[in-house]
């Protein structure tokens, strides 16, 4: 995808002494490096350096396209190892990829929870709580990625000190509750309140017939957060419906085999094939499907920190376009993208399932606008 609109080197050059952002400056001191990408083939082998602050090794993944709004990086923990304490004044959710281990969270009240974790696992750091994560196994490193709205405080602030030592406890966020990380939630529509959920991979879902083809779709609010997170899961020889949305949504795949298309209003579809660890990051108000190529079930998940909404609180990007939101019918889109779709499950001896999908979607179709 392109970085926006481009202009001469000579018009650029005006404006070269605003690009760089507080947070950018911060991450070079950091020593570590800004992966400008919007897909990453695999987190689990993405290159790490050292990263002496924490006690292990990391990377950032950042595009320009929402590098203001919220970022992405993974930490590898060594091997019998632990990283060392840090708190911030921003929010953060993980994914743990690979290895298991166990965190450790306290607040200035001396509240203290530690609570066990392997690959799979997804939880949340309660805002401006001390915590430490601990691999625990002696054989391998531990990797985790971890999604933050860092960017928009440290730009807005920049002040590392204020962010990384103000002491403070929101003991509306956590307050040393024994059950805070535990195996359990709140179940509301959509929205499941938890702290903790131990595998992502298999957690049950709820049927979601608006995104299309009948996938199952769970959303989360973690650690009392404004970050936003879902797991979305489509069926063998489907595909969801194409949508947009503003800046920062990182989509790790879970499982399955497949990919995503993605465009700009009158540009051709970018092709990116995904498997279990590839993150995708939709720059913003960007097109983007995903298709489901493999013999399996594909299930992603999306951190996210905000979104547009109706005034009945429903995301722009699940509303159809012909009621004036973001979302594709599939009677809306291209025959390329059908075409393209049945040539993906035939290299894999795939028979689609998208047929009744499209009869059943024209009996309840909007009527486009004018």
């Amino acid at each position: 995808m392109s970085g926006g609109p481009q202009v001469s080197a000579e018009f650029a050059r005006k404006f070269a002494s605003e690009k760089e952002t507080p947070y950018e400056r911060w991450v070079q001191n950091e020593g570590l490096d800004i992966i400008s990408a919007h897909y990453v083939p695999d987190l689990k082998t993405v290159d790490l350096k050292p990263w002496a602050r924490r006690g292990g090794r990391g990377v950032f993944i950042n595009h320009e396209a929402s590098r203001f709004s919220n970022d992405c990086y993974v930490c590898e923990i060594p091997k019998g190892g632990k990283l060392a304490p840090q708190r911030q004044l921003y929010e953060e959710m993980v994914l743990v990829l690979e290895g298991r281990g166990s965190t450790t969270v306290w607040n200035d009240s001396g509240q203290r929870i530690t609570f066990e974790w392997k690959a799979g696992a997804i939880f949340a750091i309660p805002l401006n709580c001390s915590y430490q994560h601990f691999n625990g196994s002696g054989q391998a490193p531990a990797r985790y990625v971890g999604v933050t709205f860092c960017p928009q405080l440290l730009n807005m602030f920049d002040d590392v000190d204020f962010i990384f030592n103000t002491p403070r406890d929101f003991k509306g966020r956590f307050n040393g509750e024994p059950d805070y990380f535990a195996n359990q939630g709140e179940q509301d529509g959509f929205l499941l309140r938890t702290n903790f959920v131990p595998d992502a991979v298999n957690l049950p879902l709820i049927t979601a017939k608006e995104r299309g083809a009948g996938g199952g779709h769970i959303r989360f609010n973690m650690a009392r957060g404004s970050m936003a997170s879902h797991i979305s899961q489509f069926p063998v020889g489907t595909y969801k419906k194409a949508h947009r949305h503003g800046p920062g949504a990182h989509v790790i795949v879970l499982s399955g085999e497949g990919y995503s298309l993605m465009w700009q209003d009158g540009e051709e579809p970018k092709h990116y094939p995904w498997q279990a660890g590839t993150l995708i990051v939709p720059p913003n108000n960007t097109f983007h499907q995903h298709f489901n190529a493999g013999a399996s079930p594909a299930r992603y998940l999306a951190f996210k920190h905000s979104s547009v909404r109706n005034s009945q609180g429903v995301p722009l990007s699940w509303i159809s376009r012909r009621l004036g939101g973001n979302q594709i019918d599939y009677a809306d889109e291209t025959t390329q993208v059908r075409n393209l779709f049945r040539e993906s499950l035939s290299r894999h001896g795939v028979e689609t399932r998208m047929d009744p999908v499209y009869a059943a979607e024209l009996e309840t179709l909007p009527e486009a606008k004018q």
